[in-house]
């Protein structure tokens, strides 16, 4: 899967917009981007601005020459037209001042703009509205369960390990209480991501579970998805969607060293997501929670090596499900299904014997500089200039359809059994 062509696709750079108009319009089409003309309204505002700009520069200019002129006015004794160039020079000021004042609100209403516009997808994603048109890059043999296999709702009853209804009294719907063996496995697999993460270079981080705007708005979250967050009103903080946002934005504002790269980070965290709208069968048992836990990946990278990057964090998440023995697929994202802020995604699935289908258990994600750009995330070149780095990020992995699918494709008459891997985490080889 290794890609050889990189774009810069930030879409909160201006001059991208400016100087690759056509890329740019031509990308966000292929996502589907429901106000396509924003893209003219941006390069007018830009336009109005640039002019202002320019006329300011020839009002500073002329400032100064009725500055010089002035004290060489008052050298020669000429006070009274030294007073007319004084009153001259107040009301060049006066422009100056209403002109940047105009230049100010031009600004804002650009990046108002400008924070609206997903990013570009890379050219390499497949152009496609639904999940229907994702590419299947590779698939496992799926398994066979007997005719009495039971769904993970059922399984999880049966042996104690999650109960639903009490969460729903607690809080609500989506908001599971794990129990016994189910909450000594949920800790096993949390455990055993980390250690695999870590093995492989990344450093663990326990992030703040809630952030601020800024942080939110940092990598994509805000304004996007401001809907799908829970939001902590009283203090204006967000409970997070996942641990990307609060490790990425570890790095916000930031000029890193290039003996310092790649950063390589990992993080377990609880997950909160409203899931607005989400209702039938597909959201039964684990497959869709308001609240869940996951083991995050995250890597700041040179944009030339974010590619390869990306590649090595697929090849990464590959083989953790094959330590699990779970059958799985790997699918690139179209472009309409591929997310706000990323230009290209892989997904992968795990297939679920007892429900006869597949569950999304990781995406992993090049944004390339579109969420450092807003954070401001740079280094500096061999020339001593700044340049904007790439991010990426994967689940390594999400929790509930992982356990839903070991609960489900190992179960026989009286238990469940554990992959061998996860035998000294959970102190034994089955739930009984």
């Amino acid at each position: 899967m290794h890609l050889l062509i990189i774009f810069d696709a930030s879409m909160l750079q201006l001059n991208t917009l400016r100087n690759d108009t056509d890329r740019v319009r031509a990308g966000i089409q292929k996502k589907f981007f429901d106000q396509p003309d924003l893209i003219d309204e941006i390069l007018s505002l830009d336009k109005q601005n640039r002019a202002l700009q320019t006329s300011t520069d020839e009002l500073k200019s002329q400032m100064n020459k009725a500055a010089k002129q002035i004290g060489q006015l008052m050298g020669a004794g000429k006070k009274e037209e030294a007073e007319q160039a004084k009153s001259e020079v107040a009301g060049i000021k006066t422009k100056i001042q209403a002109a940047d004042e105009e230049a100010d609100t031009l600004s804002k209403a650009i990046h108002e703009a400008l924070v609206q516009l997903p990013n570009v997808p890379h050219e390499l994603v497949k152009e496609g509205k639904t999940e229907e048109d994702n590419e299947i890059l590779m698939s496992c043999d799926i398994p066979t369960l007997s005719e009495d296999a039971l769904p993970h709702w059922e399984l999880t009853e049966k042996y104690e390990l999650i109960n639903f209804e009490l969460g729903t009294k607690i809080t609500g719907s989506g908001f599971p209480v794990y129990t016994g063996q189910g909450a000594k496995l949920q800790r096993a697999l949390i455990q055993y991501f980390l250690d695999y993460n870590t093995k492989a270079g990344y450093k663990e981080i326990i992030p703040p579970f809630l952030v601020n705007e800024d942080s939110a708005f940092g990598t994509g979250q805000l304004p996007d998805k401001e809907g799908q967050m829970y939001h902590a009103t009283a203090d204006n903080f967000y409970l997070i969607p996942t641990s990307e946002v609060p490790v990425t934005n570890m790095y916000r504002n930031e000029i890193i060293k290039g003996d310092k790269l790649p950063i390589k980070l990992t993080a377990y965290s609880p997950c909160f997501r409203r899931e607005a709208g989400s209702y039938g069968k597909d959201v039964r048992g684990l497959n869709r929670l308001h609240q869940f836990e996951k083991v995050e990946i995250v890597q700041i990278v040179p944009a030339a090596a974010s590619y390869d990057v990306l590649d090595q964090m697929v090849k990464h998440v590959e083989e953790l499900l094959k330590a699990l023995n779970l059958p799985y697929r790997i699918l690139r994202l179209c472009s309409g299904d591929v997310s706000f802020a990323s230009a290209m995604t892989y997904d992968f699935e795990v297939y679920s014997a007892a429900q006869k289908r597949w569950l999304e258990v990781s995406s992993v994600s090049n944004f390339e500089s579109f969420q450092t750009n807003r954070m401001k995330i740079r280094t500096k070149n061999t020339e001593g200039k700044s340049e904007l780095l790439h991010s990426l990020n994967g689940s390594s992995l999400a929790l509930p359809r992982i356990v839903a699918c070991l609960l489900e494709n190992n179960q026989d008459a009286d238990g469940i059994n554990l992959p061998e891997v996860l035998h000294s985490y959970f102190g034994s080889e089955r739930i009984k």
